[in-house]
């Protein structure tokens, strides 16, 4: 499939993301005055909404700066928040999520982090996200496992499927880290595979492939567990990351004037709808997303405000982020640009500098003695 199809196609979903979106709010029979309800919000509670939007982003910022500070790199803040940012805007736009870390890699590479490194930033931050939901998602529902039956009913096999897809990414590194060889045995046997079906051309192009990545997890895993400390702010980030992605289904819950339904409730719901639906290989888990939450909140979002509420929560951690990803890209390729005009401006001044300091060749004449003259 060529790019600019893709670039179609990622534009396709997203655009009927947002017909569906705006169909499911302003077509419900039980609210008549949707505007109306959003003039009602609660905008101390959308404050919340937007809140939760900040700490995820700069969390998820956080796990990149705190691995490179201790490689002893020195990049800012500011700049691993972009990085994020740019990771959420390409996973948004392109089926499976897949050209959010190759470009996130590519914008570290940019900021002077070496590919090696800026690839192990990215595979720890990632572990460590799959990790934390997974364990978030298990426990949530094991201690409201009633109240998770009683909302989904005849839906379990999705929350089981989603969960198992998304766990399996876990046993997967571990086995990269420690039985490489298995796991590289197994791929080598998959591609020869698919080369056969002449689904793949180049068999030794993607057996290179494949091994590059498992160097890199392997040695990236290696160097994580050597560092326990590391290991426990990879997962803390995470966690508050994650935990605001997930909780800000609550303030939208309160911003609409519901009650009834307790936080952690609301939180397993959430949870539960994140692993259900981040596997659908389309850009941003368009549809999965939104019928999902339908589905998953039908019965929590009561009087007609189901998708209201919907198109507030998918503005937020959705549009948002490709609305600010754009202006983040640019914003890369403008300070690319100046750091570019600078350096070569210093190259300027210092080879002007030299120039107008360096020592003047000298010419020795030589001239031949004077002969003793009588």
């Amino acid at each position: 499939m060529s790019a600019k199809l893709k670039k179609v196609l990622s534009f396709f979903f997203i655009a009927a993301s947002v017909t569906a979106v705006f169909f499911i709010a302003f077509s419900n029979a039980e609210l008549k005055d949707a505007w109306g309800a959003i003039a009602r919000l609660d905008l101390l509670w959308v404050a919340g909404i937007f809140g939760c939007w900040i700490l995820c982003t700069v969390f998820d910022g956080m796990n990149y700066w705190c691995y490179l500070r201790r490689e002893k790199f020195r990049i800012s803040i500011g700049r691993t928040i972009n990085v994020a940012l740019i990771g959420y805007y390409y996973s948004n736009i392109t089926p499976s999520a897949a050209g959010g870390q190759p470009m996130q890699v590519n914008s570290l590479r940019k900021a002077g982090i070496p590919v090696g490194y800026g690839t192990m930033a990215v595979t720890i931050r990632f572990f460590a996200n799959q990790f934390i939901i997974c364990m978030m998602s298990l426990v949530l529902f094991l201690l409201n496992r009633s109240f998770v039956y009683d909302q989904l009913r005849g839906v379990m096999w999705v929350v089981r499927i989603g969960w198992l897809i998304n766990f399996s990414v876990i046993p997967l590194i571990v086995l990269a880290t420690w039985k490489r060889n298995w796991i590289q045995g197994f791929a080598n046997w998959v591609i020869s595979v698919l080369n056969r079906m002449h689904i793949l051309r180049n068999r030794e192009a993607s057996i290179k492939k494949v091994t590059e990545v498992l160097d890199t997890y392997n040695k990236a895993m290696h160097d994580l567990l050597k560092r326990p400390g590391q290991i426990t702010i990879q997962f803390l980030c995470s966690f508050i990351s994650l935990l605001a992605m997930t909780g800000s289904v609550i303030f939208v819950y309160h911003a609409f004037g519901q009650h009834g339904t307790p936080w952690y409730h609301i939180l397993t719901m959430s949870c539960l709808l994140y692993v259900s639906a981040s596997y659908t290989p389309l850009p941003g888990a368009s549809g999965a997303q939104e019928g999902g939450f339908v589905v998953y909140f039908g019965r929590i979002f009561l009087n007609g405000t189901i998708g209201m509420a919907l198109l507030t929560w998918r503005f937020f951690t959705f549009y948002l982020f490709l609305i600010v990803g754009v202006g983040t890209v640019l914003l890369e390729k403008i300070i690319l640009k100046r750091e570019k005009t600078l350096r070569m401006r210093g190259e300027d001044l210092l080879r002007d500098w030299v120039d107008d300091n360096a020592l003047p060749d000298e010419t020795k004449e030589t001239t031949a003695p004077e002969e003793n003259q009588d």
